[in-house]
């Protein structure tokens, strides 16, 4: 059975209310229709509610960019599971190379997003890639299986509700050497990292 496409716009820290809001409009009106793709938009944070709101009815899925590993608690400026999932989060988006780089989160902190996002009936947007330096020094396999293995460990191939890991996660390789540099991971170079990972799920799960 081929895999069906599935498009996400991460809008990273873009956008004012009003913008967000006409741009989901715009996309409602433009693709909110299409059965051939799956398709979902991560908000800012803030804007989440209102842009479902607008989106409600199409088939454009809303994430959410971000997420903490605690249902509640003193964890100021974090946002929980359950409360993307209150306010019409399908998807959170785990891993970016942003929140690894730049806000510096571990491989182990990612894991227990995960953990968390799919026991709370979040799907999975998880991203993983390797740098420029370390793609140069031929360790692009090395990096992306540590960051599937450590990022997935735990993680169960089936839940309860019938559902399997295929269906609530999607794997997305973001090489962070082509990410507003001006460099592109061509397809074959994208291929040749995919090949890898579907492997090592056939060895992780079966």
């Amino acid at each position: 059975m081929p895999r069906k496409p599935f498009i996400a716009g991460n809008w990273k820290m873009n956008t004012d209310l009003s913008a967000a809001k006409a741009l989901a409009g715009q996309l409602r009106e433009s693709i909110g229709a299409i059965e051939e793709v799956d398709l979902a938009v991560a908000p800012p944070l803030p804007y989440i509610a209102p842009v479902k709101d607008v989106l409600e009815g199409s088939r454009i899925a809303v994430a959410a960019q971000n997420m903490f590993y605690e249902s509640n608690g003193a964890y100021t400026g974090e946002v929980s599971a359950e409360m993307l999932k209150d306010i019409g989060c399908e998807y959170v988006i785990l891993g970016h190379s942003e929140r690894r780089h730049v806000i510096g989160e571990s491989d182990e902190i990612i894991n227990r997003k995960i953990l968390k996002a799919l026991e709370s009936d979040l799907d999975v947007i998880f991203c993983v890639g390797e740098l420029l330096e370390e793609r140069e020094a031929e360790r692009t396999m090395e990096v992306v299986e540590r960051q599937v293995k450590i990022g997935l460990e735990g993680v169960a191939r089936s839940f309860g509700d019938g559902r399997t890991l295929p269906q609530r996660l999607t794997i997305a390789y973001e090489p962070v050497w082509a990410i507003g540099t001006g460099k592109t991971a061509s397809p074959a170079q994208a291929q040749e990292v995919h090949a890898m990972i579907r492997k090592l799920l056939g060895e992780v799960y079966d």
